[in-house]
């Protein structure tokens, strides 16, 4: 199974909710840019072979479901098969990579091991995992994510072609949060409304990258190595841009 990127058109925070950050946003999906992940026969040790990452958010979904009365389907079925995961979406990058394997891996399970879970079922479950696995779990091209991500509305979309850049410089989303609240001036909700009236194409080419993404300047405070062109746009909380095709 193909596991999609995403990019922010843009991101807005419009309010705080204790320690999170409520958001206003538009997720694409990025079809040419993804991980592989499978399940296989077993040929080793652990859940995954070749675990890129001690903490894989892979594991929250297995223990999730595990607590949530699939113990016994998942203990047979994984006595005899692994998951195959092949990354090519760069971790740091605000590209959604490790939700997207999150999602994917949830969606693997439900069908292979016929857990016959609903759709519903499986976005009130990615609300647990993470704050962007409910968009992946939709499976919409465009929505308009809000809340702490925890609401998914798709968007019928004029998405344009972009070209993305991916970067080594790895930008730690706690991190660039708690510098964005550090430096706080205020919410602009006002524009954040607006943004999620307007097709992707149309913010691209009337908006600034500044104007869009309210982590563009704490993700440059932190990382100084983080350079961006007038003509290219921050995805989330970094490092990777992305630019509309010439």
């Amino acid at each position: 199974m193909k596991s999609y990127a995403k990019i922010n058109i843009f991101l807005k925070i419009v309010g705080f909710r204790g320690n999170y950050h409520e958001l206003k946003s538009r997720f694409i999906l990025c079809k040419e840019l993804y991980d592989e992940i499978d399940l296989v026969d077993r040929i080793g040790d652990g859940l995954i072979i070749d675990n890129p990452f001690d903490d894989n958010i892979i594991f929250k979904v297995y223990n999730f479901l595990e607590n949530l009365g699939f113990a016994n389907e998942l203990g047979e079925f994984f006595k005899n098969h692994q998951v195959k995961l092949i990354k090519n979406i760069p971790a740091g990058g605000g590209l959604g990579g490790g939700s997207s394997n999150a999602a994917a891996f949830l969606h693997l399970v439900n069908d292979r091991l016929n857990l016959n879970l609903s759709k519903d079922k499986l976005m009130q479950i990615a609300h647990n995992i993470g704050a962007d696995v409910a968009f992946f779990v939709s499976k919409f091209d465009s929505a308009n994510v809000s809340g702490i991500g925890e609401i998914v509305e798709e968007f019928d979309d004029d998405i344009p072609n972009l070209d993305i850049i991916t970067s080594p410089i790895f930008c730690s989303t706690p991190k660039v949060f708690t510098q964005y609240r550090a430096k706080f001036k205020g919410f602009d909700t006002d524009l954040a409304s607006k943004l999620c009236l307007m097709k992707s194409s149309q913010i691209l080419s009337t908006y600034s990258n500044i104007e869009l993404n309210d982590l563009l300047k704490p993700s440059q405070e932190i990382y100084s190595e983080l350079k961006i062109a007038s003509n290219e746009f921050l995805s989330g909380s970094g490092s990777s841009k992305f630019k509309l095709k010439i």
